[in-house]
């Protein structure tokens, strides 16, 4: 069903509305703007599949507040850029939610598992790609386009039912639930300007003083990007931009002199001198805390992070759930200097694996090989 009026989207949302869950997926557009633009939102019920036209003359009310009913559970496939779009072009964030990319990690997929690769596990459908690099945005769409649209959530909303009882036959139904809640709030879409520096590349490598400078250019960039609606990198690159907070400018002339910043108008010039000033002047008292890499393992602590890597393996084997959605190396690396900090204590990764670590760490038990496999002594 193709949805272009509001007395169609009135009718299918209301429909909607009765069922438990429904799958949802967007289309849109983002190369040459700062904000994405949504061109399509495709809606699935266990009876239906409906692609809606935000670009059509009509009021999208009724699709909002169908997203935002508490009553009905919103299905999505590695869900964040969705909801980011939906909260901008609709103003609600969705919820509650179900993301499939997630609950499929506690059953033995990878981490990252393609939509695509979701449909063949849980559905064993193989889906064509042909429409994959369609510009969303032009109308009219073909039916071939249509097709390929609704495709992400008629088999969305058929996988969600198989992952859906194979949780709850699991016992992991809360473990998945407490894994998404953090996608569920609106500061996970909605970056604060003065947060934008740690998405920097490389902003680690410079000094606390250079990163204040960094914090002070990267909010003027996210504002400006914002105000004009072009990406970043338009107004400057992060490597123009750490290389003015490493030598930070006084004048027009010093500013230039930096490559990659020829398309800067006057009054961005002005303002970015202006940005470059307030983080060399900033008080030592809040200056950003140095963002670093993590440090080096020994050869001790690398022998015993690999010890603890071969553990998570043998969990993961055994449960299903993807060694690297568990723990990455690093996290190990981390646990050994700073166990209290860690997320291997808290929920259900503390239920599957924390205890076990604990026990290694402390000498409690080991690991041996017995008939070419791994196991716990």
């Amino acid at each position: 069903m193709y949805i272009s009026t509001r007395s169609d989207l009135e009718a299918f949302c209301e429909r909607a509305a009765a069922h438990p869950a429904i799958a949802v997926d967007t289309e849109f557009l983002r190369e040459r703007t700062f904000f994405p633009k949504l061109c399509l939102v495709q809606v699935a019920t266990p009876d239906e599949c409906a692609v809606i036209d935000p670009l059509a003359p009509m009021d999208m009310a009724p699709l909002a507040a169908l997203l935002a009913n508490a009553e009905v559970l919103k299905v999505f496939h590695a869900c964040s850029q969705d909801m980011e779009v939906i909260h901008h072009a609709l103003g609600v964030l969705p919820g509650p939610i179900f993301d499939t990319q997630v609950a499929a990690a506690f059953l033995g997929e990878r981490t990252q598992i393609s939509y695509n690769g979701l449909v063949h596990a849980f559905c064993g459908v193989d889906l064509p790609k042909s429409e994959s690099l369609t510009d969303w945005s032009r109308r009219p769409l073909t039916p071939a386009q249509i097709e390929y649209a609704v495709d992400d959530v008629r088999y969305l909303i058929e996988a969600y039912a198989v992952i859906a009882d194979r949780l709850a036959a699991a016992g992991r139904t809360g473990w998945v639930a407490d894994e998404i809640a953090p996608l569920t709030r609106l500061e996970h879409y909605v970056l604060d300007p003065r947060s934008a520096y740690r998405r920097v590349k490389r902003v680690s490598s410079l000094t606390r003083r250079q990163q204040a400078v960094a914090r002070e250019l990267a909010a003027w960039r996210e504002r400006r990007a914002a105000d004009r609606d072009i990406p970043r990198k338009w107004v400057i690159s992060d490597e123009v931009l750490v290389a003015l907070a490493r030598r930070p400018p006084k004048t027009e002339t010093e500013l230039k002199r930096v490559r990659g910043t020829e398309q800067l108008s006057d009054r961005d010039v002005a303002a970015a001198l202006e940005a470059a000033q307030r983080g060399t002047r900033c008080p030592a008292e809040n200056l950003p805390n140095v963002v670093r890499t993590r440090r080096a393992a020994t050869p001790e602590t690398e022998s015993v992070t690999d010890l603890m890597f071969a553990l998570l393996r043998l969990v993961s084997e055994r449960s299903g759930v993807a060694t690297s959605f568990i723990a990455s190396r690093d996290d190990l690396l981390d646990y050994i200097d700073h166990p209290d900090r860690s997320p291997l204590r808290d929920g259900w990764r503390f239920e599957l694996v924390g205890t076990l670590i604990d026990d290694l760490l402390a000498g409690d038990i080991g690991l041996t090989v017995k008939d070419g496999n791994l196991e716990i002594l």
